[in-house]
């Protein structure tokens, strides 16, 4: 049914926004991507910081970008310090060196609350795509039997959807708790 594939896409694309936003909720540990969304102003252009840095990963705890033009460390170091990503850069003329701090217990708890409400949200865009499903079929006209069964497998989809939030959601508080 076309219906249902439309729907699961819906819902896949759910879950790919949700995991996306679950890698901006620091776990502790270093990761470029919580530098997404950063931008460098470059001869004038606002440029994806990943465009003029490469980003590595050293320690645990620390990442390095080292822009392939020395020129632009200072407007890299104002542009972190802009986003306002918890972490104070470091300069030393080359690269910006970034030291993420062990995070407190009230700290973890509160990235857990925040990952909870990240899920619900996700949790409320597969309703939305149920809902949206359900009133097509409505339009359709399908017989009762017919349209009854579609409703059953649309119910049997976002049951599936919702484990896999479930699941992914335990996941990263798991992450975000272990010290």
């Amino acid at each position: 049914m076309d219906i249902l594939n439309e729907t699961e896409s819906k819902m896949k694309k759910t879950i790919e926004v949700m995991e996306n936003r679950f890698l901006n909720v620091r776990a502790g540990r270093a990761n470029p991507s919580m530098l997404n969304g950063i931008t460098v102003p470059y001869y004038g252009v606002p440029t994806a910081l990943q465009s003029v840095a490469n980003i590595t990963v050293p320690e645990a705890r620390q990442l390095f970008i080292k822009p392939f033009d020395r020129n632009i460390v200072k407007d890299i170091e104002r542009a972190i310090n802009e986003a306002n990503i918890g972490i104070t850069p470091t300069n030393n003329g080359e690269m910006v060196i970034l030291t993420i701090p062990e995070l407190t217990e009230d700290k973890r708890k509160e990235y857990v609350k925040q990952v909870r409400n990240l899920a619900e949200e996700a949790k409320v865009g597969l309703r939305n795509a149920r809902e949206e499903a359900r009133n097509t079929v409505k339009k359709e006209e399908y017989p009762e039997d017919m349209e009854n069964k579609l409703y059953e497998d649309i119910q049997e989809l976002i049951n599936k959807y919702n484990k896999i939030i479930d699941e992914k959601t335990k996941i990263k508080e798991q992450e975000l708790m272990t010290v």
